[in-house]
Protein backbone atom coordinates (compact mmCIF):
# COMPACT_ATOMS: atom_id res chain seq x y z
CA UNK A 1 0.00 0.00 0.00
CA UNK A 2 1.19 3.57 -0.96
CA UNK A 3 2.53 6.09 1.85
CA UNK A 4 0.91 8.85 0.25
CA UNK A 5 -2.45 9.88 -0.27
CA UNK A 6 -3.68 10.17 -3.40
CA UNK A 7 -7.72 10.57 -4.16
CA UNK A 8 -9.57 6.85 -5.31
CA UNK A 9 -11.59 6.80 -8.07
CA UNK A 10 -13.77 3.58 -7.82
CA UNK A 11 -15.34 2.08 -11.00
CA UNK A 12 -18.53 -0.17 -9.64
CA UNK A 13 -20.37 -2.42 -12.49
CA UNK A 14 -20.70 -5.68 -14.21
CA UNK A 15 -18.52 -6.11 -17.76
CA UNK A 16 -18.56 -2.81 -18.99
CA UNK A 17 -16.37 -1.72 -16.08
CA UNK A 18 -14.60 -5.00 -15.34
CA UNK A 19 -13.34 -4.91 -19.02
CA UNK A 20 -12.50 -1.42 -18.93
CA UNK A 21 -8.88 -1.66 -18.21
CA UNK A 22 -8.62 -4.24 -21.68
CA UNK A 23 -6.81 -2.73 -24.37
CA UNK A 24 -7.63 0.65 -25.41
CA UNK A 25 -10.35 0.16 -22.73
CA UNK A 26 -11.96 3.58 -20.78
CA UNK A 27 -10.91 2.69 -17.43
CA UNK A 28 -6.98 2.20 -19.36
CA UNK A 29 -6.98 5.64 -20.29
CA UNK A 30 -8.98 7.21 -17.21
CA UNK A 31 -5.97 5.47 -15.55
CA UNK A 32 -3.35 6.87 -17.08
CA UNK A 33 -4.25 10.43 -17.33
CA UNK A 34 -5.22 10.32 -13.88
CA UNK A 35 -1.42 8.10 -13.06
CA UNK A 36 -0.17 10.39 -10.80
CA UNK A 37 -3.17 12.22 -9.61
CA UNK A 38 -5.65 9.42 -8.46
CA UNK A 39 -5.72 5.83 -7.62
CA UNK A 40 -8.17 4.10 -10.20
CA UNK A 41 -9.84 0.98 -8.47
CA UNK A 42 -11.79 -1.72 -10.36
CA UNK A 43 -14.30 -3.10 -8.50
CA UNK A 44 -16.12 -4.52 -11.89
CA UNK A 45 -17.66 -8.23 -12.00
CA UNK A 46 -19.22 -9.34 -15.47
CA UNK A 47 -22.23 -10.60 -15.47
CA UNK A 48 -23.98 -9.20 -12.32
CA UNK A 49 -26.90 -7.35 -12.11
CA UNK A 50 -28.18 -4.63 -9.44
CA UNK A 51 -29.40 -7.51 -7.11
CA UNK A 52 -25.72 -8.77 -6.86
CA UNK A 53 -24.28 -6.04 -6.30
CA UNK A 54 -26.73 -4.93 -3.53
CA UNK A 55 -25.46 -8.12 -1.74
CA UNK A 56 -21.94 -6.90 -1.51
CA UNK A 57 -22.64 -3.28 -1.39
CA UNK A 58 -21.08 -2.34 2.14
CA UNK A 59 -18.39 -5.02 1.37
CA UNK A 60 -16.73 -3.45 -1.37
CA UNK A 61 -17.74 0.00 -0.07
CA UNK A 62 -17.50 -0.13 4.06
CA UNK A 63 -18.73 3.11 5.77
CA UNK A 64 -15.79 2.81 8.32
CA UNK A 65 -13.32 2.51 5.21
CA UNK A 66 -10.05 5.06 6.39
CA UNK A 67 -10.41 6.45 3.29
CA UNK A 68 -13.77 7.28 0.98
CA UNK A 69 -13.30 7.21 -2.47
CA UNK A 70 -13.67 10.59 -4.07
CA UNK A 71 -15.15 9.24 -7.44
CA UNK A 72 -17.59 5.94 -7.88
CA UNK A 73 -18.31 5.56 -11.44
CA UNK A 74 -21.53 3.02 -11.21
CA UNK A 75 -22.88 1.28 -14.02
CA UNK A 76 -25.13 -1.27 -13.84
CA UNK A 77 -28.28 -2.02 -16.36
CA UNK A 78 -27.89 -3.76 -19.19
CA UNK A 79 -27.67 -7.30 -17.17
CA UNK A 80 -30.85 -6.07 -15.75
CA UNK A 81 -32.51 -5.73 -18.61
CA UNK A 82 -32.44 -9.08 -19.88
CA UNK A 83 -35.82 -10.91 -20.67
CA UNK A 84 -36.83 -13.25 -17.66
CA UNK A 85 -36.06 -16.88 -17.74
CA UNK A 86 -38.40 -19.48 -17.47
CA UNK A 87 -36.66 -20.93 -14.89
CA UNK A 88 -36.35 -17.62 -12.70
CA UNK A 89 -32.81 -17.82 -12.33
CA UNK A 90 -30.33 -15.45 -14.45
CA UNK A 91 -29.64 -11.85 -14.49
CA UNK A 92 -33.30 -9.86 -15.27
CA UNK A 93 -34.43 -7.60 -12.53
CA UNK A 94 -38.17 -5.97 -13.41
CA UNK A 95 -38.18 -2.19 -13.75
CA UNK A 96 -39.61 -0.92 -11.13
CA UNK A 97 -36.66 -2.95 -8.76
CA UNK A 98 -33.72 -1.93 -10.57
CA UNK A 99 -34.56 1.65 -9.79
CA UNK A 100 -35.17 1.34 -6.46
CA UNK A 101 -31.47 -0.73 -6.48
CA UNK A 102 -29.87 1.55 -8.21
CA UNK A 103 -31.37 4.12 -5.58
CA UNK A 104 -30.27 2.13 -2.51
CA UNK A 105 -27.29 2.07 -4.32
CA UNK A 106 -26.35 5.55 -4.95
CA UNK A 107 -28.33 6.49 -1.51
CA UNK A 108 -25.13 4.00 0.30
CA UNK A 109 -22.19 5.83 -1.75
CA UNK A 110 -23.79 8.99 -1.06
CA UNK A 111 -23.81 8.09 2.72
CA UNK A 112 -19.70 7.21 2.48
CA UNK A 113 -18.54 11.32 2.87
CA UNK A 114 -19.74 14.36 1.99
CA UNK A 115 -16.93 14.37 -0.85
CA UNK A 116 -17.75 11.71 -2.43
CA UNK A 117 -19.05 12.06 -6.02
CA UNK A 118 -20.99 9.63 -8.34
CA UNK A 119 -21.17 9.56 -11.92
CA UNK A 120 -23.73 6.77 -13.22
CA UNK A 121 -23.42 5.07 -16.53
CA UNK A 122 -27.11 4.47 -18.02
CA UNK A 123 -27.43 1.26 -20.26
CA UNK A 124 -25.43 1.72 -23.60
CA UNK A 125 -27.29 0.04 -26.84
CA UNK A 126 -26.68 -3.11 -28.59
CA UNK A 127 -26.38 -4.59 -31.58
CA UNK A 128 -29.71 -7.07 -31.63
CA UNK A 129 -28.55 -8.85 -34.85
CA UNK A 130 -25.04 -9.69 -33.86
CA UNK A 131 -26.29 -10.59 -30.03
CA UNK A 132 -28.93 -12.87 -31.14
CA UNK A 133 -25.74 -14.71 -32.53
CA UNK A 134 -23.49 -14.38 -29.95
CA UNK A 135 -26.24 -14.83 -26.66
CA UNK A 136 -29.09 -16.12 -27.88
CA UNK A 137 -30.82 -18.37 -25.38
CA UNK A 138 -31.25 -22.60 -26.26
CA UNK A 139 -35.12 -21.72 -27.11
CA UNK A 140 -33.32 -19.26 -30.03
CA UNK A 141 -35.00 -16.58 -28.55
CA UNK A 142 -32.93 -12.95 -27.80
CA UNK A 143 -32.00 -12.69 -24.28
CA UNK A 144 -32.18 -8.79 -24.66
CA UNK A 145 -33.42 -6.40 -26.91
CA UNK A 146 -31.98 -2.73 -27.80
CA UNK A 147 -35.18 -1.51 -27.19
CA UNK A 148 -35.49 -2.89 -23.38
CA UNK A 149 -32.25 -1.41 -23.40
CA UNK A 150 -33.64 2.01 -23.75
CA UNK A 151 -36.56 1.61 -21.41
CA UNK A 152 -33.92 0.64 -18.87
CA UNK A 153 -31.79 3.69 -19.63
CA UNK A 154 -34.28 6.38 -19.38
CA UNK A 155 -35.36 5.20 -16.09
CA UNK A 156 -31.86 5.28 -15.19
CA UNK A 157 -30.98 9.12 -16.16
CA UNK A 158 -34.58 10.22 -14.74
CA UNK A 159 -33.38 8.60 -11.68
CA UNK A 160 -30.34 10.83 -11.74
CA UNK A 161 -31.81 13.43 -12.28
CA UNK A 162 -34.73 12.83 -9.56
CA UNK A 163 -31.66 12.62 -7.17
CA UNK A 164 -28.96 15.27 -8.64
CA UNK A 165 -26.43 12.88 -9.38
CA UNK A 166 -24.22 13.26 -12.43
CA UNK A 167 -25.24 10.54 -15.35
CA UNK A 168 -24.25 9.86 -18.83
CA UNK A 169 -26.99 9.18 -21.34
CA UNK A 170 -24.79 6.29 -23.35
CA UNK A 171 -28.01 4.64 -25.14
CA UNK A 172 -28.41 8.00 -26.76
CA UNK A 173 -24.69 8.95 -26.75
CA UNK A 174 -23.29 6.04 -28.68
CA UNK A 175 -25.94 5.77 -31.43
CA UNK A 176 -24.92 9.24 -32.44
CA UNK A 177 -21.96 7.49 -34.07
CA UNK A 178 -22.20 6.67 -37.64
CA UNK A 179 -22.99 3.08 -38.17
CA UNK A 180 -22.22 2.30 -34.29
CA UNK A 181 -23.79 -0.97 -34.69
CA UNK A 182 -20.52 -2.48 -35.75
CA UNK A 183 -18.23 0.75 -34.68
CA UNK A 184 -18.61 0.65 -30.94
CA UNK A 185 -19.24 -3.14 -30.16
CA UNK A 186 -16.70 -6.27 -30.60
CA UNK A 187 -19.56 -8.59 -30.02
CA UNK A 188 -22.66 -6.23 -30.38
CA UNK A 189 -22.47 -6.05 -26.59
CA UNK A 190 -18.96 -5.12 -25.49
CA UNK A 191 -17.13 -1.83 -26.50
CA UNK A 192 -14.72 -1.80 -29.63
CA UNK A 193 -11.51 0.81 -28.94
CA UNK A 194 -14.52 3.64 -30.48
CA UNK A 195 -17.16 2.71 -27.99
CA UNK A 196 -14.52 3.20 -25.18
CA UNK A 197 -13.20 6.22 -26.61
CA UNK A 198 -16.69 7.80 -26.55
CA UNK A 199 -17.51 6.65 -22.74
CA UNK A 200 -14.15 7.94 -21.65
CA UNK A 201 -14.60 11.72 -23.25
CA UNK A 202 -17.84 11.36 -22.26
CA UNK A 203 -16.41 11.16 -18.65
CA UNK A 204 -13.58 13.46 -19.06
CA UNK A 205 -16.57 15.94 -19.98
CA UNK A 206 -18.25 15.93 -16.81
CA UNK A 207 -15.78 16.07 -14.17
CA UNK A 208 -13.94 19.16 -16.25
CA UNK A 209 -18.03 20.82 -16.25
CA UNK A 210 -19.01 19.48 -13.05
CA UNK A 211 -18.99 22.43 -10.65
CA UNK A 212 -17.14 19.81 -7.70
CA UNK A 213 -14.91 21.67 -4.52
CA UNK A 214 -12.67 20.05 -5.00
CA UNK A 215 -12.74 19.70 -8.74
CA UNK A 216 -11.73 16.31 -9.70
CA UNK A 217 -10.55 17.16 -12.81
CA UNK A 218 -6.96 16.31 -13.98
CA UNK A 219 -5.83 19.15 -14.68
CA UNK A 220 -7.28 20.37 -11.12
CA UNK A 221 -5.72 17.94 -9.13
CA UNK A 222 -1.61 17.86 -8.60
CA UNK A 223 0.49 15.71 -10.01
CA UNK A 224 2.06 13.32 -6.76
CA UNK A 225 5.69 14.75 -6.43
CA UNK A 226 5.51 17.77 -8.58
CA UNK A 227 8.22 19.62 -6.88
CA UNK A 228 11.42 20.84 -9.01
CA UNK A 229 14.48 18.53 -8.94
CA UNK A 230 18.03 18.72 -10.17
CA UNK A 231 17.40 15.09 -10.95
CA UNK A 232 14.74 15.77 -13.56
CA UNK A 233 15.64 15.48 -17.14
CA UNK A 234 17.94 17.42 -18.21
CA UNK A 235 18.32 19.49 -22.00
CA UNK A 236 21.35 21.32 -22.66
CA UNK A 237 19.42 24.67 -24.00
CA UNK A 238 20.10 26.48 -20.74
CA UNK A 239 17.65 24.99 -18.68
CA UNK A 240 18.92 23.52 -15.37
CA UNK A 241 16.14 20.96 -15.71
CA UNK A 242 12.71 20.29 -16.95
CA UNK A 243 10.11 19.35 -14.64
CA UNK A 244 7.50 16.86 -16.77
CA UNK A 245 5.48 15.71 -13.90
CA UNK A 246 2.68 17.26 -15.34
CA UNK A 247 2.88 16.03 -18.85
CA UNK A 248 0.73 13.05 -20.04
CA UNK A 249 1.77 10.87 -23.18
CA UNK A 250 0.85 12.00 -25.95
CA UNK A 251 0.63 15.94 -25.49
CA UNK A 252 -1.52 17.00 -23.17
CA UNK A 253 -4.31 18.11 -25.16
CA UNK A 254 -5.03 14.83 -26.18
CA UNK A 255 -6.86 14.57 -23.23
CA UNK A 256 -9.13 17.24 -22.93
Amino acid sequence: MSGTSRPQFVLFGSSIVQFGFYGEGWAANLAHVYARKADIINRGYAGWNTRRALQVLEKVFPKDARVQPSLVIIYFGGNDSSFPDPSGFGTSVPLEEYVENMKKIINHIKSLSETTRIIVLSAPPINDEVLNIQFARSNGKPSRTNETCRVYSEACMDLCQDMNIKAIDLWTTLQKIDKWQDACFIDGIHFSPLGNKVLFKEIMKVLKDAEWKPSLYWKSLPSEFDEDSPYDPFFDDGRPYNNISNWILPDNHHWE
